[in-house]
């Protein structure tokens, strides 16, 4: 669990971009929670994985990914400008990633039997599921931006 924390402040430090990297990554996380939950909530029809998260849907995992990306194109285009291809990119990565860490983390209390993860933050699954997305994409996230810084 520190691993990605250790990243983030390493990604942090090599930074020099409008946006820091770290900051547009956690916005593109939080976009792809948000943006899967309400699409989710509003057209989901066809269950991800019921048994491990009932309330996911394709149609929201579908919608996630469709507004981060959108949000990366944003970020490369208009904040970040000429790094498009890395903020898109970074959303195509980040996406899935959050969406496994989250089932991950079902999995894991389903398989303990409990519904959150602590009491610190009612309503929201404990404070695990506030960071379960980010600890699984938080790593590719810092690959893909070690391969690129060197790619270009």
């Amino acid at each position: 669990m520190v691993v990605p924390f250790y990243l983030s402040i390493d990604l942090h430090v090599r930074d020099t971009s409008p946006l820091p990297k770290v900051l547009g990554m956690f916005l593109l996380i939080w976009t792809n929670d948000s943006f899967a939950y309400f699409t989710g909530r509003k057209l989901g029809k066809h269950k991800l994985f019921e048994r491990i998260s009932p309330k996911k849907t394709w149609e929201g995992t579908i919608g996630g990914l469709f507004f981060t990306v959108l949000l990366g194109f944003i970020i490369g285009a208009y904040i970040n400008q000429g790094e498009i291809l890395f903020w898109v990119i970074s959303a195509i990565i980040i996406a899935p990633c959050a969406i496994f860490g989250d089932l991950l983390e079902s999995l894991f209390k389903r398989s303990l039997g409990i519904k959150d993860s602590g009491t610190i933050l009612p309503g929201h699954g404990g404070v695990l599921d506030r960071f379960d997305a980010a600890l699984f994409a938080i790593p590719f996230f810092y690959c893909w931006s070690i391969i690129y810084l060197y790619w270009r």
